[in-house]
């Protein structure tokens, strides 16, 4: 296999935008390379150049899917910049009286752990008014690995100790090292295949809305797009939460900051 040229790099630079509206810098040039080698053994090819054709040839829409999702895929953990969650449970132990559901949305939910970690919370402080979770993804490969539930232990490091006796089960034998979702946690939280810089699906009306960590790796314009299009399912006097390093201001008049790295949506 031979390395990836400067051109061949700005080719799948040019088709990850087009695919996700992630933009990509040349630093990234070993991470194309790792994550995409093995799909040049795969199918026998010499060459990038040749991959990305096979891509472009619109005959092998799996292997575009496979290349998204091995250049979209994020590190995460389980309660992930905590005060975040400190935030939502003050949310939710204020709705406990209403009869509608209480509905979060992890909008770029990876492998699970955040839309796990947001159900923790929810199954402890709701009571008997209903809630639900949605998590989505643009990596069909990630919305399976949620859906299976399985974690290394590192990745629950953060998980309170009382979440990890009620929610998790600790694996034996061939699953030394790893938990799974309890199942009751597990049937409340629904995982879908989403595209945020495409038109979303169906999803209703959310009171709070996890965008994390995504946004760093959109253009302004994208960053525009894509904030609207989501802040457009979350209701009035709703939640949105960035990341600590991501910001709104400039970017959006949908929502308005409250505490930090989280907007709320006017009434």
């Amino acid at each position: 296999m031979n390395p990836i040229t400067d051109a061949e790099l700005a080719q799948f630079q040019r088709f990850i935008f087009d695919e996700a509206g992630i933009t990509l810098s040349a630093a990234k040039k070993a991470l194309v390379m790792g994550r995409l080698g093995k799909r040049l053994s795969h199918h026998n090819l010499d060459s990038f150049g040749d991959y990305f054709k096979l891509l472009a040839s619109g005959h092998h829409p799996d292997e575009v899917q496979m290349a998204v999702d091995l250049l979209t895929t994020n590190e995460t953990y389980f309660f992930r910049e905590i005060k975040h969650f400190e935030f939502l449970r003050e949310q939710a132990m204020a709705a406990r009286s209403r009869s509608t559901a209480f509905r979060v949305w992890s909008a770029a939910s990876s492998s699970g752990e955040e839309a796990y970690s947001i159900a923790m919370v929810l199954a402890d402080c709701m009571g008997t008014t209903p809630w639900e979770v949605v998590g989505t993804d643009i990596s069909t490969r990630m919305v399976q690995d949620a859906e299976r539930a399985v974690y290394t232990l590192d990745r629950a490091r953060h998980v309170p100790p009382d979440y990890l006796r009620r929610y998790c089960l600790k694996g034996h034998e061939e699953y030394d090292g790893k938990l799974l979702i309890e199942r009751s946690l597990r049937s409340r939280v629904k995982f879908r295949y989403a595209n945020l810089n495409a038109p979303l699906p169906e999803l209703g009306q959310f009171d709070v809305i996890f965008l994390r960590n995504v946004m760093i790796y959109f253009s302004n314009d994208t960053k525009q797009q894509v904030v609207n299009r989501v802040a457009s399912a979350l209701k009035p006097n709703g939640y949105f939460f960035v990341g600590h390093s991501e910001s709104l201001n400039d970017i959006t008049q949908a929502v308005h900051s409250v505490a930090p790295a989280i907007y709320k949506k006017p009434a």
